[in-house]
């Protein structure tokens, strides 16, 4: 089939897994039974060894489009051809079959819309990564596909035949208004046989889905200008949610690469602490408070798992397990040949001093605006204070969690200054014991040292680590979290410069933001890679912010922001980077994109609603 543009899937899960579904019909991403599992389904990894499940009108012709139900994340692939409108829709029911396991069930149903549409139906898993063989039972009610850790069963009415591939294959035909449908289960070992589908049954499922997605979008409190695309962020966001845990995973798919035929490609199918506390205070400018209360259960779990006086991993598996080896798939091509595939992330073993400040602001922002935290959750962020104090002097490997030698990142400072800001707020907000006199008194000194040596004469802004010239987005965020005000000197300077198109040293390319110049080699890789969505829209917020002074900023703000929501796919849902020519790279959905879109614009409508202004023109900032 060739491989489909990254921007060309759309999404549907039940809060335990998800699937990637191209505009062609082809599912070509789904690991079983959750996130970090094997996947059975990786054709976007590799066309011909990966697996997919299509179904697509046998005509080659037909013109494909995708939307999702009003309010849902219930897919619908259109196919307009010569004879007639088809569809397909898709969608995971959340309720898990058998007891307490997490048997996966997806539904596709074909309609005939208009006309007499002949489709095709080809199902070919490829088990653990395309790594385990697999057997073919072919049964009265479809087809059941059995390897060593997994079954699939697939359910229809259609006559399936096997392929040369360990496959089966069905070709059928619609009239108009009627429908076929496809129920693939995943199977735990020793499982028994399946039964057909009941009639009535796949009816009940789409309603109950659809209901439930719709009470759920229906608790958003945002009701600004751009309410269609936070609701669609909200509602890709949800999917990243692993319900049996509450954790939240920074993207569903792994070694998407950040450009083509490159070497930057990861496995983000884990938690991030970062990630996460971002994800955290964007649910509950929404009004998602459980989901943010159990996401700090979470944490607050994580946090008791340390040993004596450790500070915190990077990121942990959605289970809450600490160990996530970093493994080559060299059999796997990778996406147009972008290799090495990678699973698992040794990044989890650095030192990123970052996490503390955006854990921090979490767990503060959720007692302010959540729940009033637990006396044993203080006690656990207590110690991570005092830890802080003790480690914010040394090198780290930084937000960006570079490859390459670790340096003393600016960010880093600036969130290990956050950390100990937020702990003294807290600590003076719930009266809790705790050292303050240390942690105000290390509090200041990050702020001395980062005005020091953050700060480049020459460059006339706050750079990327200690000693360098070069610039780094992630400054970007110092208004955001009140570090500097946003109409400082410095910090205006530090968004001009950041402003400057590459070629002049600048960062920012047509208003796409790079998160820094990955040519300068800080990185420890080689090749370049796409601008940095969520990047993007933190300039929009400085923006912003900058903006109650400078109307002209404001405006620039709500351009660049208009921009940016124009590089979203035909669903609304964004990879991680943005490449050259506009195209999605990197692992998609992002986590991060999406949060910093809901905070974009929660911030940008309420400026606008303070400060109504008129548009005499825009002209770009120098």
């Amino acid at each position: 089939m060739g491989y489909q543009p990254i921007e060309n899937y759309g999404l549907i899960g039940n809060l335990h897994t998800v699937a990637l579904i191209g505009r062609n019909g082809s599912m070509d991403w789904l690991c079983c039974p959750r996130f970090d599992s094997p996947s059975v389904f990786a054709a976007i990894l590799d066309e011909q060894k990966g697996g997919h499940f299509q179904i697509a009108p046998s005509l080659a012709e037909a013109t494909c489009k995708q939307l999702y139900w009003p309010d849902t994340n219930v897919l619908l692939t259109r196919f307009l051809s010569p004879a007639g409108v088809g569809e397909v829709i898709d969608f995971m029911p959340r309720e898990m079959r058998g007891s307490g396991s997490e048997e996966v069930q997806i539904v596709r149903r074909a309609k005939a819309v208009r006309g007499t549409m002949r489709f095709r139906a080809e199902c070919r898993p490829a088990f653990n990564y395309g790594r385990d063989p697999h057997t073919l039972e072919m049964t009265r009610e479809g087809a059941v596909f059995h390897s060593s850790q997994l079954h699939l069963a697939l359910l229809a009415k259609a006559r399936f035949e096997k392929d040369d591939g360990g496959g089966v294959a069905a070709e059928f035909t619609l009239q108009e208004g009627e429908t076929a449908d496809f129920l693939l289960s995943s199977l735990a070992a020793g499982s028994g046989p399946q039964r057909r589908v009941e009639e009535g049954a796949v009816d009940q499922m789409f309603e109950r889905t659809v209901a439930f997605w719709r009470a759920w979008i229906g608790r958003c409190s945002y009701h600004g200008r751009w309410r269609e695309m936070v609701n669609r962020s909200a509602l890709a966001l949800k999917l990243l949610t692993y319900e049996p845990t509450g954790a939240i995973v920074a993207a569903p798919t792994c070694s998407l690469p950040e450009s083509i035929g490159g070497i930057r490609n990861w496995d983000y199918r884990y938690t991030w602490i970062r990630d996460a506390a971002f994800a955290l205070y964007a649910l509950m400018r929404l009004g998602f408070t459980s989901e943010a209360a159990r996401f700090m259960q979470f944490l607050e779990a994580r946090c008791q798992e340390r040993e004596g006086r450790d500070g915190l991993q990077i990121m942990y598996g959605i289970d809450g397990r600490h160990d996530l080896p970093e493994e080559i798939l060299s059999h796997l091509e990778g996406y147009k040949r972008s290799s090495p595939v990678r699973i698992g992330n040794a990044a989890a073993q650095q030192v990123q001093l970052d996490i503390y400040g955006e854990l921090m602001d979490s767990v503060y922002l959720f007692n302010k605006y959540g729940n009033p935290i637990s006396l044993d959750l203080w006690q656990e962020v207590r110690e991570l204070l005092d830890w802080v104090c003790d480690h914010w002097t040394e090198p780290d490997y930084g937000v960006w969690e570079v490859r390459g030698a670790p340096r003393h990142f600016v960010y880093s400072k600036l969130m290990c200054w956050v950390a100990l800001d937020r702990g003294l707020r807290l600590a003076d907000k719930r009266s809790f014991p705790g050292g303050r006199e240390r942690w105000a008194r290390n509090r200041d000194a990050i702020y001395d040292d980062i005005v020091k040596n953050g700060w480049s004469e020459e460059r006339q802004a706050f750079v990327q680590y200690y000693g360098s010239k070069a610039l780094d987005a992630s400054a970007l965020i110092m208004p955001l979290v009140f570090f500097m005000s946003p109409s400082d000197p410095r910090m205006l300077k530090t968004i001009g410069a950041i402003y400057q198109p590459p070629d002049k040293g600048g960062l920012v390319s047509d208003s796409l933001a790079y998160r820094y110049n990955a040519s300068a080699g800080v990185d420890g890789l080689r090749g370049d890679e796409g601008t940095f969505n969520m990047c993007t829209f933190w300039l929009v917020e400085s923006l912003t912010r900058a903006g109650r002074t400078d109307r002209r900023r404001l405006q620039e703000a709500v351009l660049i922001f208009e921009k940016m929501l124009g590089y979203a796919n035909h669903l609304g849902l964004y990879a991680e980077e943005t490449g050259p020519r506009g195209e999605a790279l990197g692992n998609f959905p992002q986590l991060f994109t999406h949060v910093a879109l809901i905070s974009a614009a929660h911030n940008l409508d309420r400026a606008l609603s303070a400060n109504p202004m008129e548009w005499p023109g825009l002209s770009a900032l120098p």
